[in-house]
């Protein structure tokens, strides 16, 4: 932190403090928890802000610490957590300040900027999805270094903001090879998930559509295109809160009616085992419409499990994905060109252990949370040598 000691700071443990809204679950959330556990594994101190949520149990066994402020509430009341953060700051000796999402980076770079140059920690933002171009977006770009979660984003970066290239840094997420294993899932945790999902039927082809219900993940995409292979034998399920957007799951519920497919599609709400749900799917779907997946977690680790992936063919996809290699890649928003790939998926099992076998191999080499969270240790040590 302190200019003179810079060589003798990156050969002992560093203090990294990462900041975001909240820790109920989440590509971001699941992001900022890897690379905490990196970070204590390897003797550096961790700690995260945020206002808590049920990922914090998990950051805490790992060896991070959890300050519980409500830093991403949309309002000027926490604008009261700026002094606290100074203090916090300059106390802690913190090298690294690492900012996730916009309102709480607000936050830190007011913060960050009233410190004195001699003492301020080096700043980090990470860009993890198409932020609207505004004023209010702009503070992600205020890092010593941006970290783009994607060439897309990268892109998006550059045009939209003006960011010099060198200060964009691509890291790609991943997935963490210790838990997206088969190898380490049982097939007691797969049959407990059926059980409670009532899928009685275990000889026809299970469809999973996961993440969180909103319009952007294109469910509405994903029920028009299975009422088109209703002559096929297949059992779709939707894994996300189902309480996050009650409006939007009542309106889903309502087109499963009209579309007549009450019998063979089930919102089965959060899980806390998504390497036994990608077991027990047979084709996993990734229907982002209007906006594209910056990156795409859930088809990388869908791909770690071994299971095909349908992606809409835009955005952080387009890099994950391999057409008719890992997947298949199908135009946003068309529903007739999802269906025509679930329909080849559903019919053809020999093609999907193909995929899924090329898929695991192709996102073993490419996208661990190891690389991650190495990539950006040594982001962290490159900036305290500056």
């Amino acid at each position: 932190m302190r200019k003179g000691d810079i060589k003798k700071m990156v050969a002992r443990p560093i203090t990294v403090v990462q900041i975001l809204p909240e820790l109920e679950g989440g590509g971001v959330e699941r992001g900022t928890l890897e690379l905490g556990n990196y970070l204590s594994k390897n003797g550096h101190n961790s700690i995260v802000i945020s206002a808590g949520g049920r990922m914090v149990p998990q950051l805490e066994k790992e060896g991070s610490v959890h300050i519980c402020w409500r830093v991403g509430e949309k309002s000027p009341v926490c604008l009261r957590y700026i002094i606290p953060l100074r203090r916090f700051l300059m106390r802690k000796k913190v090298d690294i300040l690492h900012l996730r999402s916009r309102l709480p980076a607000w936050i830190g770079y007011a913060t960050w900027k009233s410190l004195p140059k001699a003492i301020r920690p080096r700043l980090v933002t990470t860009f993890h999805g198409f932020y609207s171009v505004n004023r209010y977006s702009v503070v992600m770009t205020k890092g010593e270094r941006v970290i783009a979660i994607s060439r897309t984003i990268e892109d998006h970066i550059k045009n939209k903001y003006g960011v010099s290239e060198n200060r964009i840094v691509l890291i790609y997420r991943g997935f963490d090879e210790k838990i997206f294993n088969p190898d380490v899932v049982s097939g007691k945790r797969i049959e407990t998930l059926r059980r409670n999902w009532n899928l009685k039927d275990s000889t026809s082809p299970v469809i999973m559509l996961p993440g969180r219900l909103t319009r952007l993940k294109g469910h509405d995409l994903f029920l028009e295109s299975l009422s088109k292979i209703k002559h096929l034998p297949w059992s779709a399920v939707c894994v996300g809160d189902t309480n996050e957007n009650p409006a939007y799951t009542d309106f889903l519920q309502k087109m499963i009616l009209q579309l007549k497919l009450e019998k063979r599609v089930k919102f089965v709400g959060h899980c806390d085992d998504m390497p036994a749900a990608f077991l027990l799917s047979d084709v996993v779907v990734s229907a982002s419409s209007s906006e594209p997946e910056a990156f795409g977690r859930i088809a990388v680790e869908s791909q770690a499990m071994g299971k095909p992936v349908i992606a809409s063919a835009h955005g952080g996809s387009l890099e994950t994905v391999l057409h008719r290699k890992s997947g298949w890649l199908v135009k946003p928003r068309d529903a007739q060109s999802l269906a025509d790939a679930l329909c080849e998926a559903v019919s053809n099992k020999d093609l999907r252990n193909r995929l899924g076998g090329y898929g695991q191999r192709w996102v073993r080499d490419q996208f661990t949370a190891r690389k991650m969270c190495e990539k950006t240790v040594d982001l962290y040590c490159k900036l305290l040598r500056q």
